[in-house]
C-alpha cells in the first residue's frame, strides 16, 4: 500500500485497507519474520534460549507483556526492540491526537470528522518509531499524566460546558492508540494509580472523572520492574499483576563470554582510542569477571543486583586509564593491569552494599573485587600458588618472592613511559623466565602484561605484598611489609590491598 499516494478514506478503502490491532498486527509480523529466519532482536545476547523464546511466545498470545528482572538487563532495550515489529506506516484521521483509525475512529474528534467528511476525511500517516511511548514511574506520576483530565483552559476557549467530552484533556495512554505503552518501573506506581489501569487492560476502555467514555484502545502494554522493589519501594497490586497476562523473567549473562559480547556492543570506545591503545582478551575477561565476582560478593547486595552497566563503564574507564598515560608520554601504549585500578569509580556507584559492605566502605569493597577477579583469572595462566604449597611441588615462583624478600621493592607508577615499565618488571630475576615458561608465544606486549599479571596474583594468593601508593602501585616483600610502618602520605585504611 503506498502511503505516498493515498490521502483520503475513499482512497484508503478502494485500496483495500483492513483495520488490525496492534497486538494482531505485532503478531502477524513476527509470525513472518520466524518463518523468514528473520531476528528482530538481535544484539540481545544470552536470550537466545531463555528471555526471547519467552517474548515471542508472548507476542504470539497478543498478551500485554511484565518484563521482571534485577537492573540492567536489558529490559526497556527488549521493549524499544519491538517496534521492528510493527507495520512500517499505518493510517491515521489527520489531526488526531488519539491516532484514530479511519475505519474505526473511537474520539469524538475522529467520528465527528469521518461523519462531516466522508469520504473526503483527510489521512496522514504514522512511522513505526512514533508509535512508542515509554513512561519511568514515579510516585509523582497523576492519572492525569496517563489517562487525562478535564482541561478548563479547553472548556474556555471553545465556550463548551465541563459536560462535554470535548473538555477532556488525553494523556499518555490514549495518545497511545495503537502503539507500543512502556512503563518502566512499575512497582513505584502509586497503588491508586495501579488501580487505575485495571479497566484499561480487561475492557481496553478508560475512564475520565464523570464522563460515560468507552473507548476500545489498542495498545501494547510492556511493563519493567525490579523484584527488589517489591518489598524496598513498593509493589504491584495484585490484581494488576492478574491482569498482566505474561510475566517473563530476564537474567544476568551467564557466561564471561556473553558477557564480553554486551560490554563491546555497548561501550563507546572512541575511534582515538582504540588507535592509541591495545588491548588484549584477557584484560576483557578481566572486566566480565570483576561483575561475576560482586554478584558473588558478601558484601554486595544479591537483591539488588550488578548491573551490566558496570562492566560497560569499567571497560570505558579501563581504556580511558591507557589514554591518559598515552597521552602524559605521547606514545601509544598497550593496557596494563594496574589500569584496572582505574576502574574503581565505575565499580563504587553500582553495586549496592549490605551492612558488613557499609562498614569496609565502597572504595575497599571495589578494589577487593578488582583483587578477586585478578585472582579467579590468575590460574588460569599460571600455576595454582595453592596446590604448589598443598603438594609441596617446585615452586616456579620462588626465584621471584626471593628477590622481594631481600628488601627490594617494585614501584609502578600510573604514568609510567612504556620504557620504564618495561625496564621495571625486567628488574625482576625470573619474572621474564616465568613468562617464557608458560607463554612462550607470548609477544612483547604481552609479556608484559603477563610479568605484571603474575605479580598481581601473587599478592592475591599471599605470596607478596600490593600496596597502593597516591601514584600507582608498590610491590614488596609480604613479611617485611607486616614491620613496616605506612609511609606519611599514604592512607594507612585503604592503601594496603593485602
Amino acid at each position: 500500500m503506498n502511503h505516498n499516494e493515498i490521502k483520503t478514506l475513499g482512497a484508503l478503502t478502494k485500496a483495500g485497507y483492513k483495520p488490525r490491532s496492534v497486538k494482531q498486527e505485532l503478531r502477524d509480523n513476527l509470525i513472518q519474520n520466524l518463518k523468514d529466519k528473520v531476528n528482530v532482536f538481535e544484539g540481545i545476547w544470552g536470550y537466545e534460549e531463555t528471555v526471547i523464546p519467552d517474548l515471542e511466545r508472548a507476542i504470539l498470545s497478543m498478551h500485554d507483556i511484565n518484563f521482571l528482572g534485577l537492573r540492567g538487563q536489558a529490559k526497556t532495550k527488549m521493549a524499544r526492540m519491538m517496534v521492528k515489529l510493527l507495520d512500517e506506516y499505518i493510517p491515521y484521521i489527520s489531526g488526531s491526537e488519539m491516532n484514530d483509525d479511519p475505519l474505526l475512529p473511537i474520539s469524538r474528534f475522529g467520528r465527528d470528522t469521518v461523519a462531516e467528511k466522508g469520504d473526503d476525511t483527510p489521512i496522514s500517516w504514522l512511522h513505526r518509531d512514533e508509535r512508542y511511548t515509554e513512561k519511568l514511574a514515579t510516585p509523582d506520576v497523576s492519572i492525569a499524566d496517563l489517562i487525562g483530565d478535564v482541561d478548563p483552559i479547553k472548556a474556555a476557549t471553545m465556550k463548551l460546558p465541563y459536560s462535554d467530552e470535548r473538555v477532556i484533556h488525553f494523556g499518555l495512554i490514549p495518545r497511545s492508540h495503537r502503539c507500543i505503552f512502556v512503563i518502566n518501573e512499575l512497582p513505584d506506581l502509586q497503588p491508586r494509580i495501579q488501580v487505575a489501569l485495571f479497566n484499561i487492560l480487561q475492557e481496553g476502555d478508560i475512564q475520565i472523572r464523570g464522563f460515560k467514555l468507552r473507548m476500545p484502545l489498542e495498545i501494547q502494554f510492556v511493563f519493567t520492574a525490579n523484584p527488589e522493589d517489591y518489598t524496598n519501594r513498593g509493589s504491584i497490586v495484585t490484581p494488576l499483576k492478574d491482569r498482566i497476562d505474561s510475566q517473563i523473567i530476564t537474567h544476568y549473562p551467564k557466561s564471561i563470554e556473553i558477557g564480553r559480547k554486551i560490554t563491546e556492543q555497548e561501550a563507546h570506545i572512541k575511534p582515538e582510542q582504540e588507535a592509541t591503545v591495545t588491548v588484549n582478551e584477557i584484560a576483557k575477561d578481566l572486566i566480565e569477571q570483576i561483575a561475576f565476582e560482586a554478584r558473588n560478593s558478601e558484601y554486595v547486595d544479591a537483591k539488588s543486583g550488578v548491573s551490566a552497566r558496570l562492566t560497560i563503564s569499567a571497560y570505558e574507564n579501563l581504556m580511558s586509564a591507557a589514554e591518559r598515560r598515552a597521552l602524559i608520554n605521547n606514545e601509544k601504549t598497550y593496557i596494563r593491569v594496574s589500569d584496572f585500578y582505574g576502574v574503581i569509580p565505575s565499580i563504587t556507584g553500582k553495586v549496592e552494599l549490605v551492612y558488613e559492605g557499609e562498614q569496609e566502605g565502597p572504595g575497599i569493597v571495589a578494589h577487593n573485587l578488582v583483587g578477586k577477579a585478578i585472582r579467579t583469572k590468575f590460574v588460569e595462566f599460571f600455576p595454582d600458588p595453592d596446590k604448589i604449597r598443598k603438594q609441596k611441588a617446585p615452586n616456579p615462583y620462588k626465584t621471584i618472592t626471593d628477590w622481594f624478600g631481600e628488601e627490594n621493592v617494585l614501584d609502578i607508577l600510573n604514568d609510567f613511559s612504556s620504557k620504564d615499565y618495561e625496564k621495571a618488571l625486567n628488574e625482576i630475576p625470573g619474572l621474564k623466565e616465568l613468562i617464557k615458561s608458560s607463554h612462550s608465544k607470548a609477544d612483547n606486549n604481552l609479556r608484559l602484561f603477563l610479568m605484571e599479571f603474575a605479580l598481581h596474583g601473587l599478592s592475591e594468593y599471599s605470596m607478596l605484598s600490593k600496596h597502593q601508593l597516591a601514584k600507582g602501585l608498590q610491590f614488596k616483600d609480604l613479611l617485611s611489609s607486616m614491620f613496616t610502618m605506612p609511609e606519611p602520605d599514604d592512607d594507612a585504611d585503604e592503601s594496603d590491598f593485602r
